[in-house]
Formats: C-alpha cells, sequence, structure tokens
C-alpha cells in the first residue's frame, strides 16, 4: 500500500508570509516566513511539499478534459459551454490558472531558500540538491498547464517578496517553454532514479518523472499553438503556427527523444501486463512500475479533485459504493474506436453502471461513462462520497514510449526501428490485445501515416487522462479532428457511413455486486442489429435477459444528467462544439477577473474576444 504525502495539512499548517501577490493572484494564507522554514532539511521538506499542493486541480480532469473527441459534457450551464468552445470571457475557468501560480511561488521560493542553505555533510548536500530539482520540476509542470491552455502569460522565476514591481505582462510562449526545458534539464541532474530511494513514492518527482516531463514539455515547445502579435494584439495576426525557428523546432525534438531515451534506457519502468491493472492500482492505492507520477489525493484535506466521482462511472447515492456522478460522459463514437479485440476499450469506457439495488445495469449509448476510475474497484468508500482518494495518474511508461515514437518521426522525417517498436510495445501489451502480435496490423512505416497512427494510438492509450484538449491542438489538427468526431457522432447517429453494422439493441443479465474490488470490468451482453422479433424478446424476458435499445433516452438507466436520446437532431448533438472556430477557439482567452487583479494585462486579451 502507499505511503502517503499529507502535503495539504502540511501547506495549511506550516506555510505564513506575507507580500504583494496581485498578479499571482496567490491567497494570503499560502505564504512562507523563509528565514525559518530552510533553516532545516526537514522543514525545508514541508515547504517543498506546499510546492506540490497545487499542482493538479478539478478543472484540469473536468472542465479542461472535455470538448474531446473522447469526452463531452452532460451539463447544461456554464461548464458546458466551454466544453463546447463558447468561450465566455467572465466564465473561463481561472482556478488552474491561479493554482499553478501558486505552486510556483512555492517553487520559487525552495529554489531560493534551498540554494542559500548549507549543507552538514554530504548526504545532506544530496537531499538539498533533490528538493532543488523537484522545485524546478514542479515550477516548468506548472507552467506547461498554464501555457498550453492560455498561451503567453506572465511569467517569473523569483519570489514575489525580491520582484522590484508586481505588475506582468503577457510573456512570449516560446521563452516560457524554452524556461521550462531548462528547469528540467537541471531537475535530471539533480534528481536521484526512483531506484535510489531517496522517495518511496511516484506522487514526488523521480528523475524518471522528470524526464518524462521534459519531453512533454518539448513536444508542446515544438509543436503548434494559436500565436498572435504581441506587440499590436490585432486579432488579423491569429495564427495557428509552430514557433519560426525550425532549427530550434528540431532540436526540441531531439531534446525529447532522449529524454524518453534516457527512461527506456534506465529499464525501471514498464508497461503492467494488464492495463486493467494500471486503475486498479490507483483505486486501490498501490503502485507500480508504470505510472512514473501521479498527483496524492487522499484524505479530507486533500485537494478537491474528486477523482472517481465527477469523471468517473455511475452510482446511485443509495447503493454500498454510495453517490458516484459523473458530469461527463464518453462520446458513443469512442467506443467503436477501439478494435474489438483492443482490451483497453472496457477500462476505458464503462458500459454499466450501478443501481439503488447494486444491480450492475447497461448504459445505452448516450450514457457511456469513464471506466479508468472507478469507485467500485476501491476496497472501500474512501474518505466521502465526492473524495475517494483515487490519485490522477499524470505520467505513465505508456506515454513515455508513445512520446519517443513521435519525437523521432519528427525529428528523422520517417519512424525509426525505435520509433516502431516502441508504438509496438504499448499496441502488444499483454492485455491491450491479448498478447497476439498478429492483431495489431501492420506499422506504418511514412511520416505521415506514423504520424496519424500516434495521434490515434495515444487516443486509445491516454484516454480520459487531460491531455488530448490541448494534445490536439499541438498537432495542429484540433478543428479537424472535432469536426470529424461530430460527423461520425451524427454518421453512427444514423447507422451510416463506418456505423452500419454497431449493435441496435443489446441484451444482458442484471446482476447484483456484492464487494468492493468488484472483478467485473464490462457487463457481458448478446448483440442485435436490429430490434429482436416478439419470439425472441419472449425468450430474453423468460430467461431474465433485460434489452436495451442503444439508441434510447436511457431512462430509467443508470446513466446521469437528463434523457440522451441519440439521434441526429438531439439537442446535445446539435450543440456539441457549437462554438468551435478555427484560429479562435485553440486557445482560451483569459478570464475577466485575472486581468482585472494583474494591471501589467490591460489590453492583451486573447485578440478574438
Amino acid at each position: 500500500m502507499k505511503k502517503r504525502i499529507s502535503i495539504f495539512s502540511i501547506a495549511t499548517l506550516l506555510l505564513t508570509f506575507t507580500s504583494c501577490e496581485d498578479w499571482l493572484d496567490m491567497p494570503s494564507d499560502v505564504q512562507f516566513d523563509s528565514s525559518t522554514i530552510f533553516e532545516s532539511v526537514d522543514r525545508a521538506e514541508m515547504a517543498l511539499m506546499g510546492a506540490y499542493a497545487s499542482t493538479f486541480n478539478l478543472e484540469l480532469l473536468y472542465q479542461f478534459a472535455m470538448g474531446t473527441d473522447e469526452l463531452f459534457s452532460t451539463e447544461s450551464n456554464s461548464k458546458s459551454r466551454f466544453a463546447n468552445y463558447e468561450y465566455v470571457v467572465s466564465e473561463v475557468p481561472s482556478s488552474t490558472y491561479t493554482s499553478m501560480y501558486k505552486s510556483i511561488e512555492y517553487a520559487n521560493v525552495c529554489i531560493k531558500g534551498l540554494n542559500e542553505m548549507t549543507a552538514s555533510d554530504e548526504s545532506e548536500q544530496k537531499q538539498i540538491d533533490a528538493m532543488i530539482g523537484e522545485a524546478y520540476a514542479i515550477r516548468a509542470m506548472c507552467y506547461l498547464n498554464i501555457v498550453r491552455f492560455f498561451g503567453d502569460v506572465p511569467y517569473s522565476t523569483v519570489p514575489v517578496a525580491d520582484l522590484g514591481t508586481f505588475v506582468s505582462s503577457r510573456v512570449s510562449r516560446d521563452t516560457i517553454y524554452d524556461g521550462c526545458i531548462a528547469d528540467l534539464q537541471k531537475a535530471v541532474e539533480l534528481i536521484p532514479w526512483k531506484s535510489a530511494g531517496m522517495v518511496s513514492t511516484t506522487e514526488r518527482f523521480t528523475k524518471n518523472a522528470a524526464y518524462g516531463m521534459l519531453a512533454r514539455v518539448a513536444l508542446y515547445a515544438a509543436g503548434y499553438s494559436l500565436r498572435f502579435d504581441l506587440e499590436t494584439y490585432a486579432e488579423s495576426s491569429l495564427q495557428l503556427s509552430q514557433r519560426s525557428d525550425a532549427a530550434r523546432i528540431k532540436e526540441l525534438y531531439k531534446i525529447a527523444a532522449d529524454a524518453c531515451k534516457a527512461v527506456i534506457s534506465q529499464n525501471e519502468n514498464s508497461l503492467l501486463s494488464s492495463y486493467e491493472q494500471v486503475f486498479r492500482d490507483l483505486a486501490e492505492g498501490a503502485y507500480n512500475q508504470e505510472t512514473m507520477y501521479e498527483f496524492a489525493l487522499y484524505g479530507a484535506n486533500s485537494s478537491d479533485v474528486r477523482n472517481g466521482y465527477t469523471n468517473g462511472m455511475f452510482c446511485h447515492t443509495n447503493s454500498m459504493f454510495m453517490k458516484a456522478e459523473p458530469l461527463m460522459a464518453a462520446m458513443p463514437n469512442y467506443y467503436y474506436a477501439f478494435e474489438e479485440a483492443d482490451l483497453r476499450r472496457d477500462v476505458t469506457i464503462a458500459n454499466y453502471g450501478i443501481t439503488d439495488e447494486n444491480i450492475r445495469q447497461m448504459n445505452p449509448y448516450g450514457h457511456l461513462t469513464i471506466g479508468k476510475f472507478r469507485v467500485n474497484w476501491k476496497s472501500e468508500v474512501g474518505t466521502a462520497a465526492s473524495r475517494r482518494d483515487i490519485n490522477v495518474p499524470l505520467l505513465r511508461y505508456s506515454d513515455v514510449l508513445l512520446m519517443y515514437a513521435e519525437a523521432l518521426n519528427e525529428y528523422n522525417g520517417s519512424p525509426t526501428a525505435e520509433a516502431i517498436a516502441a508504438y509496438e510495445e504499448v499496441r502488444t501489451r499483454t492485455r491491450g490485445f491479448g498478447g497476439d502480435r498478429s492483431l495489431i496490423g501492420t506499422t506504418p512505416t511514412t511520416y505521415q501515416d506514423f504520424r496519424d497512427a500516434i495521434i490515434e494510438e495515444r487516443r486509445l492509450e491516454l484516454g480520459f487522462e487531460h491531455l488530448r484538449r490541448t494534445d490536439l491542438v499541438r498537432w495542429g489538427i484540433a478543428y479537424e479532428k472535432l469536426t470529424e468526431a461530430k460527423q461520425d457522432l451524427i454518421d453512427m447517429a444514423n447507422r451510416s457511413g463506418n456505423y452500419t453494422d454497431i449493435d441496435c439493441y443489446r441484451a444482458y443479465l442484471p446482476e447484483e455486486a456484492t464487494t468492493f474490488n468488484d472483478p467485473v470490468v464490462a457487463v457481458e451482453f448478446i448483440s442485435y442489429k436490429a430490434e429482436p422479433d416478439a419470439a425472441e424478446k419472449a425468450r430474453l424476458e423468460q430467461e431474465g435477459y433485460v434489452l436495451v435499445n442503444m439508441f434510447d433516452t436511457g431512462a430509467g438507466t443508470s446513466g446521469t444528467n437528463g434523457d440522451r436520446v441519440f439521434s441526429q437532431d438531439a439537442a446535445w448533438i446539435e450543440g456539441l462544439f457549437a462554438g468551435l472556430r478555427k484560429n479562435r477557439t485553440e486557445l482560451v482567452p483569459l478570464n475577466t477577473t485575472m486581468m482585472d487583479e494583474n494591471p501589467g494585462l490591460v489590453g492583451q486579451q486573447h485578440p478574438a474576444y
């Protein structure tokens, strides 16, 4: 079992100081008295834990995770509007922005304070160096989480108290990304490998995780983003493009490839043979060699991220598992993106929910939910219904393998043998395609075909892991992919195009879930391509089966947030991605409050807003 980090209670009890903080929008109770904090390694480590506390939040797996070819919002409010790209500056989510800056400020103070400490011996110096490396990694990761959504933003690498001014304007995202890469290059020099045992948890950065984060930042830095002129802020200057320096782009792909290669060569991480086990371990609080870095969620004082509650599978409030009410659902056509032999599908997408009588009840297409973070896969309820203590996976080894394949393809202009091997390793894991190499088909060998394969494989492997929205942007294909996904959804509703032979009805046997650590992955069913005749319906009824119209509203099922009939003219389909505009919505405007609290941002709003 895990040794949990109590970073939230530490941050609350320990860290108090005062400074001007308007542009960071930092609450006054999250501050340092650095004159005493950095008097000992133990106290300095507590300060570092405070830096970890705000590195992830609810928005990142909620508002910012939806609006993709995997996931849509089931609500009818500002969150749904945002998920459908109908940006209103007063409604734009802002807690990610402020939370990340909060952790950046912690990291800046830690970097300064730790560098000023005098170690008593070589062992203590190694501890200090490792913590400095962690602070650099935290700062880089947090800036990535701001820049990948908001673009050019305020940028500082010194504590607020040391600044001559507390006003900051936008800084080029290329400058910020390059700063993050430099931070992570320092981090991998300072932080030991996981095998060194200096930290006992994947809830903190190891060299392994820092290398993986370096690869991620480098790919974003080399990729596409919606850019505009930082002098004029003219709407006519908006363009989706990579940075102008082609040599730097190539260098960034080399940095990403080398970072992944370092992890692979170290041979401390590997894929679990069972894809399912990755997420059962997360539910149970067990570490493994695949999940390299995860965000800590444990106890009443943990961050209010609600993993498994807001973004899981449905459980009725009166069930033995207590209430889980997802506010998002899987795109129905995402289910059919998986090949039949791919066992990741039923882990990723839950085809059932739990009723008030603990019955596993099959969902129709419009009510398929996230299956990776299931409350019934835990051994107990957890701290509370809304706080299930299911950590958030921030980096997995499969991601490293796919980033390696992508970076090599981009750097060389075609997939190398190493790129193909990394891609196929993900495809052929024992529980991905049952260990049968022949089932994965032929791997593409041209640049564009291999690139397309990586884009799709990341969709299948990393679904619902809060990366897809900005991955599509960095590839420069967000508008095209989402437009295609909506058309696929309409085709599926009409049973046309690639969906002429899908199930229209399914029959299943209702069974009661009687225990936590529920062994069931998916409810088994009998497929019908058309409505069964009267004789078949009578037989099913006699044998105890329930027949589900897969295109029906979901009334009476364990789905949530309304009855979603699955038809072309359904309101939820017509409204899907309603605000999507190329060269406009690939970047999120700043919230009105963000701009009001920082005079340096006056006149610097996203030009389209």
